[in-house]
């Protein structure tokens, strides 16, 4: 059966989203974005709501910008390979290959999924990752902390959720960033 992580860049005061502005810096280095496409590289299937969809579709096309750096250059080809699912009752169509459109969150289609799968899942954004919290199925969480306190904004976790986790990897890279990878006990 095939895991399910929620991982998101999150303020040092659990911001997902600001309330203004970005998150703060670290994401955006070479190093870590390596790591990042390192640990994601196995991931089959991407669960998004339409506006972190909207944000991550790039990569449907960042191999053709000029001077891509390999780093840049090896996550698009893998964001490319995975199955995408948009979770959207206003999106009218997608512009990526292997990507559709979910009108509704469905617990028990989205457990199914994962015991059928033969790689892990990520569920991205806040609002989805609330829902697929609430309903007991996300089975890792990887935030990737920047230095930044943003004092406002959406929560990386939901209000009104208890969670008991167990840390089982971390790393500081030189930019400030920490890495922090939890399971549920």
């Amino acid at each position: 059966m095939a895991k399910l992580i929620y991982s998101m860049i999150t303020s040092l005061d659990g911001y997902a989203e600001a309330a203004e502005g970005d998150l703060g810096t670290g994401a955006d280095d070479q190093e870590v974005h390596t790591f990042i496409g390192d640990v994601f590289r196995h991931v089959g299937t991407y669960l998004y709501g339409r506006r972190m969809y909207e944000t991550m579709v790039f990569w449907e096309t960042a191999h053709t910008e000029p001077d891509v750096p390999p780093h840049i250059l090896q996550y698009a080809r893998d964001w490319q390979a995975a199955e995408k699912i948009v979770y959207s009752t206003t999106l009218e169509s997608v512009s990526s290959a292997k990507t559709r459109i979910e009108r509704t969150f469905d617990p028990d289609a989205v457990a199914k999924l994962k015991a059928e799968a033969d790689h892990d899942l990520t569920v991205d954004g806040p609002n989805l990752a609330a829902q697929a919290i609430a309903a007991g199925l996300v089975d890792e969480y990887h935030l990737f902390i920047t230095t930044s306190v943003v004092g406002g904004g959406k929560r990386f976790f939901p209000d009104g959720v208890r969670l008991d986790l167990e840390l089982v990897e971390e790393r500081a890279f030189d930019s400030g960033l920490i890495y922090a990878r939890y399971r549920t006990r």
